[in-house]
């Protein structure tokens, strides 16, 4: 027992705080190096924290620097079935942080039938044209034993939060007004486990994932985004553009979107494979093709999601694919991979592919991606255990940070 505490106690000491230098790319643009670092360690019998994502509130931490708020809630062991939200905070990037702090505006609502209403598959992002964070989630409902209801038009829906960075106060969840087709086209929408980008004017554009009416979770979905307003208080949509969808497989779920020298980026998840496609206007999207290294092989990466990372001098991805490896994980989710993207054939660089966060002996689960400041971006993470003992490989519950550092500043973060 003693040898066995010892071997968890120096592997979580070698992963948590391994830093890796990434270079020599081909292009010489775009050399970073990595430190897996982490804002929490738990285990706990009965959930997991999960969903862990972030986001950088400029001016408002330390010297300046800002501050960073990250988003998470609780997997109650059930699939799919989570608490309401919690946060957590750090003002010093990273060094220290307060929390999980529960938020009473965003906990559980019950309903006379004694339904459930929890939010899921949060993304934090900050909005610079109001000063405000605004966190976009799926709406869902339960039964009293965790089963998702999928029984009437937007069982799944979206919805947002608002905080203010001045007064650190939460809004409850508000639904995303104005979205047709209800009862035809968007009988469910999910803006889930998705990055979603803020226009100069203000306006934002929010990937979703959606099925019509009489369709079920299961069922082959599509992927727009949707263009909406937001003035601080109130979201509202305003359009969406083309609409994109693969036979098999649950069709395509939980897109992302980023932009790149003027032209925009969708990576999307399906059961079998990843998908990416670009735009020129982030509404209507070019035919999708399948992720695929530069030699032209798959990318291995399927049934989960991925996210990007913006640089002024590069396009990045991160990822968890197939790898001979990892067959004892399931779906080979972990350990997490960075890459950096070619813009113009659209494949990842396989010669710039590194580890980002270890793989320890279970899978990590649904994560974000966000740029911190000018020299440093955020991949964030959580390790899925359940129990009071570390899994044998070293995994002990930890909510990962890991820090992409970034050896040019980055000139798409104005902070």
């Amino acid at each position: 027992m003693k040898c066995f505490l010892l071997h968890c106690l120096i592997a979580g000491m070698l992963c948590a705080h391994s830093e890796i230098t990434i270079g020599q790319d081909i292009s010489l643009r775009s050399k970073f190096q990595v430190k897996s670092d982490f804002a929490l360690r738990q285990l706990n019998k009965n959930f997991c924290w999960f969903h862990p994502r972030v986001a950088a509130l400029p001016g408002f931490g330390k010297n300046g620097k800002p501050a960073v708020i990250m988003t998470i809630q609780k997997h109650l062991m059930i699939d799919d079935f989570f608490s309401g939200m919690y946060y957590m905070r750090t003002d010093d990037l990273g060094k220290t942080w307060k929390g999980p702090i529960e938020i009473p505006e965003l906990s559980w609502e019950y309903q006379a039938d004694s339904t459930i209403v929890s939010v899921a598959d949060v993304t934090p992002g900050w909005h610079s044209n109001t000063g405000n964070m605004i966190a976009i989630g799926i709406m869902v409902r339960y039964t009293k034993n965790g089963k998702q209801l999928l029984d009437k038009s937007r069982s799944h829906d979206a919805v947002y939060t608002v905080f203010n960075p001045k007064t650190s106060k939460w809004t409850p969840w508000e639904i995303l007004v104005n979205v047709p087709g209800a009862d035809s086209k968007f009988y469910f929408v999910n803006p889930g486990n998705v990055q979603w980008i803020v226009k100069p004017n203000g306006n934002i554009l929010l990937p979703i994932y959606f099925s019509g009416a009489g369709s079920g979770e299961s069922s082959d979905q599509s992927v727009t985004v949707l263009e909406c307003s937001f003035d601080g208080v109130r979201m509202a949509y305003l359009n969406h553009g083309n609409e994109m969808t693969v036979k098999g497989g649950r069709g395509l779920v939980e897109p992302s979107l980023t932009i790149f020298k003027k032209k925009y980026y969708l990576t999307l998840r399906n059961d079998f494979r990843g998908y990416v496609t670009t735009s020129d206007d982030g509404l209507n999207f070019s035919p999708i093709k399948e992720w695929t290294f530069n030699d032209g092989k798959e990318l291995g990466s399927y049934n989960t999601q991925a996210h990007w990372l913006s640089h002024s001098d590069g396009l990045f991805l991160t990822y968890t694919r197939r790898d001979a490896s990892n067959e004892h994980i399931t779906r080979n989710r972990a350990p997490m991979f960075i890459a950096e993207v070619d813009p113009v054939k659209l494949n990842v660089i396989r010669s710039t592919e590194k580890i980002l966060i270890p793989e320890r002996g279970v899978m990590l689960g649904n994560f974000g991606a966000a740029p911190i400041t000018k020299e440093e971006s955020w991949v964030t993470d959580a390790e899925f255990i359940y129990g009071a003992k570390p899994n044998i490989r070293g995994a002990d519950g930890t909510v990962w940070t890991a820090r992409v550092t970034w050896l040019k500043k980055n000139r798409l973060v104005k902070y």
